[in-house]
């Protein structure tokens, strides 16, 4: 599969991230579940699952779809995966490391959402179901005197990263666009007991107040979720203590009133895979 798109397809809505992100315990979580995260030898290569699931880390509701997905190699530079394939549960890929450093793997998307409630009382929502937005078509298939009319301007991101060798940090250059993490702590060096320190952007600017929650895999197999809450500080930083090595999910979400017309807010949302390691 050749992932080879302009960068303007990063903001274009696909099926892929048509789900929100959401900090809810019930909610169906996206992510993308690297094989491993740090490596070493002579171009090694990761296999990677992508899927949205109740259970975190568990295939048993949709995959994500393939398109859309794009992969940064420590250059920056986009570049391929192989072995691509969409199954009922999950869809999986290949990456050959063949650059030394830091690869960035993820989705990003973003449009104009509305939500009103018709004549009946029943809730609307623009673009519909499994629908990607028009934004020409916005003015006459979004009512402007619609009760409760709510109309957001969404960012949506997810990531997960890994290394070949040294880590680098090429990939982690702002765009500028959405919910972006800027890591203080290098992403592929993390460890149970110790602290991590992150900083969220949000179009370039500190993300003041962005929630963020961080889950553990295997949510199957305990009655807790055991979800850490927390919240970044005015120039958008959090710290995260591991309470124990795994796999983790950290979605972060973030909402302002910045908006340009019709929008009238802007709501970014985040998620991403870590490997934490053993003290």
């Amino acid at each position: 599969m050749k992932i080879s798109t302009p960068l303007k397809a990063l903001f274009s809505i696909g099926m892929a991230m048509s789900l929100t992100l959401s900090l809810s315990a019930n909610a169906h979580r996206a992510w993308i579940l690297p094989s491993s995260t740090s490596l070493s030898g002579e171009a090694p290569w990761v296999t990677f699952d992508a899927a949205v699931s109740n259970s975190l880390f568990v295939f048993e509701h949709v995959p994500l779809r393939m398109k859309g997905l794009m992969v940064q190699d420590p250059t920056g530079k986009l570049i391929e995966v192989v072995n691509a394939h969409t199954g009922k549960y999950r869809s999986t890929f290949d990456l050959n490391l063949v650059t030394e450093g830091t690869y960035k793997i993820g989705y990003a998307s973003g449009g104009l959402r509305a939500s009103w409630k018709d004549k009946e009382g029943k809730r609307k929502r623009w673009p519909g179901r499994g629908k990607e937005a028009n934004e020409a078509n916005f003015a006459t298939e979004v009512p402007k005197d619609a009760d409760s009319l709510k109309v957001s301007r969404g960012y949506r991101r997810l990531e997960t990263y890994v290394t070949s060798g040294e880590p680098t940090n090429e990939v982690f250059k702002a765009t500028n666009s959405g919910l972006e993490l800027i890591p203080v702590t290098h992403p592929n060096d993390l460890f149970a007991g110790e602290t991590a320190k992150f900083q969220f952007l949000f179009h370039g600017e500190p993300a003041a107040g962005a929630k963020l929650a961080i889950v553990k895999g295997d949510t199957r197999y305990r009655n807790d979720q055991n979800q850490l809450d927390v919240v970044t500080d005015a120039k958008g930083y959090v710290n995260i203590t591991w309470p124990e090595a795994g796999m983790y999910l950290i979605e972060a979400e973030f909402e302002d009133d910045k908006a340009q017309a019709p929008a009238t807010i802007r709501t970014g949302s985040y998620g991403a895979t870590f490997s934490v390691l053993p003290e």
